[in-house]
């Protein structure tokens, strides 16, 4: 094997997404770089462990898991870390579907040895078909897609987005695993930030570490329709809010709200510009658009404000897991798992 192999791992939760999982593992394998392997980690759903071990039984390089962790998406991602035998390991998200050429552009970002970690750009597919026209794009990261704001092609990052994500070996070994305590965990509240908290302790752990977005590298999300409407925008929000709180009291503010002021500054006043000139010029959503943008800030900061003192009261907390390599199956291991 060589250090340039992939696994790719894809978390799941729950039979509600069963097309969405095998539609995610069949873009997997149909990729113009192939994969090592593909682990599926299931996350504490004996019924769906039992039916996926089922379906893959006789597929060659897809192996079936479950989690070993708390449960929980950063725990799911750690499980796969553990088991994978690739020396890059990317993440897909269990409702998401890769281009054909996401892994070899991942692959190509690896020929720096400084490279740790290289993201790509996520691209929503939405329930009804087109965008709510009150929703902005500088907010797509509501629902888990690259938002308006971040520079295009192959640029260096402070971090990259989880679900569209992936990193050397070695950069568990020099920081240890994803928080848990930190992020998602099924239908729960929408926390995040487990991946941004993750590349600051790697950069901190390796201070000559490169972390790239590959807008080329491209997966296309689903947004169901539950996502489409305000109420879920402003949930997320806050929830934002209150992770960032969390990231930002492990890190520090400097580094762990660095981004966040280019954003808040920049990119954010001039989304509100750009939907009150379209409300002007009569276009539609214009004004829904610029309310959306400055609704969701002050959530996000309700949610950043209650999380910061429950941070420092010692309510909220959460821990750094250290991987353990699992040693690699045996060979009638690999084709009961296959």
């Amino acid at each position: 094997m060589s250090e340039h192999d992939i696994s790719v791992v894809v978390c799941v939760y729950t039979e509600d997404r069963w097309e969405d999982i095998l539609a995610a593992v069949s873009s997997v394998a149909a990729q113009s770089l192939p994969a090592l392997e593909t682990l599926l980690v299931v996350d504490h759903n004996a019924a769906l462990l039992e039916r996926l071990t089922r379906e893959y039984k006789e597929t060659d390089g897809v192996r079936v898991l479950a989690n070993a962790g708390p449960r929980g998406l950063s725990a799911g991602r750690n499980t796969g870390i553990a088991t994978a035998r690739g020396g890059i390991i990317a993440f897909l998200d269990d409702d998401a579907v890769a281009e054909r050429d996401w892994l070899r552009y991942f692959a190509s970002g690896y020929d720096d040895p400084l490279v740790m970690a290289v993201g790509g750009r996520t691209m929503p597919i939405w329930a009804s078909g087109r965008r709510p026209a009150w929703f902005p794009e500088e907010f797509d990261w509501v629902v888990g897609c690259t938002y308006r704001g971040l520079p295009p092609g192959r640029v260096q990052v402070r971090n990259v987005l989880g679900g569209n994500a992936s990193f050397r070996r070695t950069a568990f070994d020099a920081a240890g695993g994803f928080a848990t305590g930190i992020g998602r965990d099924g239908d729960k509240r929408p926390l995040g930030c487990e991946e941004t908290e993750l590349c600051i302790r790697l950069t901190r752990a390796r201070p000559d570490a490169i972390l790239l977005i590959d807008d080329r590298a491209v997966i296309h999300h689903r947004v169901p329709e539950v996502r489409e409407h305000f109420a879920y925008f402003r949930t997320r929000a806050y929830a934002e809010g209150l992770s960032k709180a969390l990231v930002a009291r492990s890190v520090g503010a400097d580094k762990g709200l660095e981004s966040e002021r280019r954003y808040t500054t920049r990119v954010l006043p001039a989304g509100v510009a750009r939907g009150l000139r379209d409300a002007v010029l009569a276009r539609p959503g214009g004004v829904g658009r610029a309310g959306a943008i400055v609704a969701g800030v002050l959530t996000a900061a309700g949610g950043y404000a209650l999380g910061s003192i429950r941070a420092r009261r010692g309510g909220a907390t959460f821990s750094v897991v250290e991987i353990e390599v699992a040693p690699p199956p045996a060979a009638d291991d690999e084709e009961a798992a296959a």
